[in-house]
């Protein structure tokens, strides 16, 4: 391995510190670079980041900074692990930086709004020479701190990008493996936090077993026609970015959508809960847009087009689940069986 690369995590967040503190331990010169000044002196001073990833203790290697050109400087790879809603503006302000022959890879899962971009188009627009990739997979992040076991995706067209992340971040406890299929991936990452909210909902409702089973598998089915309308393989969805993302951010209260999803169906104002999680819960914006995308596509989406009705037309929860209940019984498994048999 090529310890002399130097990796820039971007973004002082729960996954990011987690990935900087995987390169760190790995060897690689790291540095993170984030605005808040009181958590850079704590990470550097404490090597702790107590608001996202509390009773973690960091790697005394790992190192932070709020001057963003300071941390791109020199930098080999770059994760991008800042909200969806501010990413554009800090990719601005990172392209100022950029040198050819970096490799920038975003961990966010979630949608622009306009041009309904991912996540890489932002990367490519706003640094058009760089070697672009995206993360996902099942990893919340506190259970990746408290290193459990699992497993991600790094999705990029560019193999040697791909071989530097595996290196920079696989370990005993982090395994990653590889696909050219980026756009799938991402997808992936970003629609799994609509239905994440709708299965913190069915806990909350204590609504069974059987039905939690039921809304994940047809969650998929309905992400990956989603997906591959837009051009995906629905392969992808078969592996880690897609069903494992996907079980784990339905199945854990550790996933910030599956929490709204618990408070809402508890009644609770959704700006409270928001406030409250004192993170970003990327599935609410994603929700939106996602609905508009689909209807303006003709893409059957029930399941997240009942979240609309909910989160933005304040429909009664129960009024929303005997609609859906009442629709017509189509297919179980369309690439499989042709949805018009």
């Amino acid at each position: 391995m090529n310890k002399s690369l130097n990796v820039c995590v971007l973004g002082g967040g729960s996954f990011g510190t987690a990935l900087a503190n995987i390169s760190a331990t790995n060897g690689y010169p790291t540095r993170m670079w984030m605005r808040n000044t009181d958590r850079v002196d704590e990470i550097n001073t404490r090597h702790t980041n107590q608001q996202y990833l509390p009773d973690t203790v960091l790697h005394p290697d790992l190192t932070a900074t709020d001057r963003l050109g300071d941390a791109l400087q020199g930098a080999d790879v770059i994760l991008v692990s800042v909200p969806s809603k501010s990413f554009a503006a800090v990719m601005a302000e990172a392209s100022t930086f950029a040198v050819p022959g970096q490799c920038w890879v975003s961990t966010t899962k979630g949608i622009e709004e306009k041009g309904f971009a991912l996540m890489s188009d932002i990367l490519a627009r706003e640094v058009p020479e760089a070697r672009i990739g995206v993360l996902s997979g099942p990893n919340l992040a506190k259970e990746v701190a408290q290193k459990a076991l699992t497993a991600t995706v790094i999705a990029s067209r560019d193999a040697g990008l791909r071989d530097r992340v595996q290196n920079v971040l696989s370990c005993g406890y982090f395994r990653v493996y590889a696909s050219t299929d980026m756009y799938g991936v991402e997808l992936g990452g970003a629609l799994k936090n609509i239905y994440a909210i709708i299965s913190g909902m069915a806990a909350a409702l204590n609504l069974g077993e059987n039905t939690r089973a039921m809304l994940i598998t047809r969650s998929l089915a309905e992400m990956s026609r989603f997906a591959v309308n837009l051009g995906a393989n629905p392969m992808t969805f078969i592996g880690l970015a897609g069903v494992g993302d996907l079980v784990a951010t339905c199945s854990s209260p550790l996933s910030r959508n599956y929490r709204v999803g618990y408070a809402l169906a508890q009644g609770k104002d959704l700006d409270d809960i928001v406030a409250d999680l004192g993170e970003v819960a990327e599935g609410v914006n994603t929700t939106r847009l996602v609905c508009q995308k689909a209807q303006e596509l003709d893409i059957d989406m029930p399941l997240a087009g009942g979240l609309y009705k909910i989160i933005y037309q304040q429909i009664p929860v129960k009024t929303v689940i005997s609609q859906l209940m009442q629709r017509d019984q189509n297919s179980d498994v369309e690439f499989v069986l042709p949805r018009s048999s």
